[in-house]
């Protein structure tokens, strides 16, 4: 079969769905509209479905043996208000799908069309896994904890993002880690209020919070190798109310990236450490709160081969462009490729003839979609040669 061929007799209908879902946008697990829709989608082509993650939805296209590919697509759409003017623009203020996982889903059907119109040749089993607000605390481990990836049970994963600084008809592949771990963290520093004009009398804890602000930095700038890729972002800083007077407490809030398990720990240990020794040298103290976010995600280097030469049956070899860097933002398909053997590649969906160079989570992000039908087709055609060739 020529899936792209295939995919282009599904292209209106995948732009349709694609809109479909970008002009009724829903956030991290109240997805409970667009999760009706893609349930009727998969009732019309004859797919079994089941709820899961509570806004979730796993489906089965059944082959004959037992080997299991599965697809992803997210499903949230982002709180923006969507300041473009087309004709699929947002109908629910304050809310848009300004991440592409509207185009994930449209691309996740299509390869369903596709796949399903050729059952009875599978040699194995095709798990659709819609995943619910990735966006926010990462549908993906409710799903994993769920047991989406069993009955059947999953050999590997295979998952994708529209990629705006990718020229459409384009993909991006990157070895080892993709994107990076997050530790998001909020930090209290108290000290102890007094008048502006006696500052003798206090606990400056603004003092205190730039001076640890600033000595956080260092470990990226001299604790961390120039090669080891990790970002700490201060986002947010509240405290005091007044210009003369000297406050009990600020509080600070931010993001830690970085790529690698020790790495994480390393630099979680080093900022309790810091944050802690910065407070009480300067007669403060401290409360810390860090979380673990989503993993690193990682790249399966036999999957990720095994995509590029499946790849290069629909695109010549120029349109597969090897990413030098991962991305140092986050993905919850982290916790799919922590389980099985998985691929997550980047989908060119920018087009500066049509406008379309916005970045995601932006309020004019858009996808040329013309990427829709690649995309349905290369995730068809890997999950075909998975279970018959591979």
């Amino acid at each position: 079969m020529d899936f792209y061929k295939k995919a282009m007799e599904y292209k209106q209908t995948l732009i349709n769905i694609r809109r479909d879902f970008h002009r009724e946008p829903e956030l991290g697990f109240e997805e409970h509209k667009t999760s009706q829709k893609i349930k009727k989608y998969l009732e019309n082509m004859g797919i079994e479905y089941e709820s899961v993650a509570r806004t979730g939805i796993k489906a089965v296209i059944k082959g004959r043996g037992s080997k299991t590919i599965a697809l992803r697509a997210d499903m949230d759409a982002l709180p923006i208000e969507e300041k473009a003017q087309h004709q699929y623009k947002s109908e629910i203020p304050g809310k848009m799908h300004a991440c592409g996982h509207d185009a994930h889903m449209a691309i996740l059907l299509g390869a369903a069309m596709i796949l399903k119109s050729m059952e009875k040749e599978l040699k194995g089993n095709v798990v659709l896994l819609f995943e619910p607000a990735e966006e926010t605390v990462g549908g993906a481990r409710f799903m994993v904890e769920e047991g989406v990836l069993e009955n059947p049970h999953v050999d590997a994963v295979i998952g994708l993002h529209v990629d705006e600084s990718l020229q459409c008809g384009t993909i991006g592949l990157k070895s080892g880690a993709a994107y990076a771990a997050s530790n998001p963290f909020s930090v209290k520093i108290r000290g102890k209020g007094s008048h502006g004009a006696h500052p003798e009398m206090g606990i400056d804890p603004i003092t205190i919070s730039c001076n640890v602000i600033n000595a956080l930095q260092t470990m990226i700038s001299r604790e961390t190798s120039p090669t080891e890729p990790a970002v700490l972002t201060i986002g947010a800083i509240h405290g005091g109310t007044a210009e003369n007077i000297i406050p009990d407490e600020v509080e600070f809030k931010g993001t830690m990236r970085t790529m690698s398990s020790k790495h994480r720990q390393f630099l979680k240990s080093r900022f309790m450490e810091i944050v802690e020794g910065v407070s009480a040298s300067m007669r403060g103290s401290a409360e810390i709160n860090m979380i673990d976010g989503y993993p690193s995600v990682h790249n399966d280097d036999i999957m990720l081969e095994f995509s590029r030469e499946t790849a290069l049956e629909l695109i010549d070899s120029d349109k597969i462009i090897d990413l030098k860097n991962p991305s140092m933002g986050v993905e919850s398909f982290a916790y799919f490729s922590m389980e099985r053997p998985s691929v997550y590649y980047f989908l060119g969906c920018g087009n500066k003839e049509k406008g379309i160079i916005h970045p995601a989570h932006n309020s004019m992000f858009d996808v040329d979609e013309d990427c829709l039908t690649l995309g349905a087709a290369l995730q068809a055609l890997l999950a075909y040669k998975y279970l018959n060739d591979k």
